[in-house]
């Protein structure tokens, strides 16, 4: 699981632009350098720009436009976190777009914003993110969790990890595509806090996966007809 991290004025965080109107990365450097424990290190207009300054920049967050004239910033995402494990991805779109939610979780994005959203609260957003926290939330998880229940042929191929869980982790993996914090389980299933924590550490591992929405898309599989998963009790 991701530590959490403070930063400060002297250890600020380092945040790195990618959107193809130049003006939106004047408009977000400017409103994330008025911040004393931000700093925006760099910026690109294109996916191939972004790949090839951004490892060089050592950001912690890197913003990210999901639609760019070249490609998207979900392959940014994800090639950008195959050099970096530790970035934290912030994903920007004008589109509420499920599919592209889906797909950003399953690139490894720490968080998924609406360009409509104040500038308060998008700083509040690069913090999270930066501190190793996710801005997907139980009830956007559990939305996705609905919709791709709904039609199964939009979920991803099974991974054969998931043969691999205890009945345990099987539990704990399908609660957490429900949407449950990890204190929500632990009452359920009648364990403490921490030996939850310690089961999603170990299932993450299995389904190598790194954050716990990613497997809560895998949870889906859990449901479906034929997907190995035990019948119930």
């Amino acid at each position: 699981m991701t530590q959490s991290r403070t930063f400060t004025e002297q250890d600020p965080i380092r945040v790195f632009l990618l959107d193809d109107h130049e003006v939106v990365r004047r408009g977000l450097t400017d409103l994330l350098d008025a911040e004393p424990d931000i700093s925006v290190v760099g910026d690109a207009g294109t996916v191939q720009h972004a790949l090839a300054r951004g490892p060089a920049l050592r950001p912690h967050v890197a913003v990210l436009d999901v639609r760019l004239p070249d490609g998207d910033g979900i392959t940014v995402c994800r090639e950008l976190r195959d050099q970096m494990p530790g970035l934290a991805c912030l994903m920007l779109t004008s589109f509420d777009d499920e599919e592209a939610l889906l797909d950003a979780i399953m690139a490894g994005a720490s968080g998924y914003v609406l360009k409509q959203i104040k500038g308060s609260d998008l700083v509040s957003a690069v913090r999270t993110v930066a501190s190793g926290q996710s801005m997907l939330d139980p009830a956007t998880t559990a939305r996705l969790m609905r919709s791709l229940r709904a039609d199964p042929a939009e979920t991803p191929a099974l991974p054969a990890e998931l043969a691999g869980l205890s009945p345990r982790e099987r539990d704990i993996l399908t609660l957490i595509g429900d949407g449950l914090t990890n204190r929500e389980i632990g009452k359920k299933l009648y364990l403490s806090e921490k030996t939850v924590k310690n089961h999603i550490s170990r299932l993450l591992a299995k389904l190598g996966v790194q954050r716990r929405v990613q497997a809560a898309v895998l949870a889906s599989h859990l449901e479906q007809p034929g997907s190995g998963g035990h019948p119930p009790r």
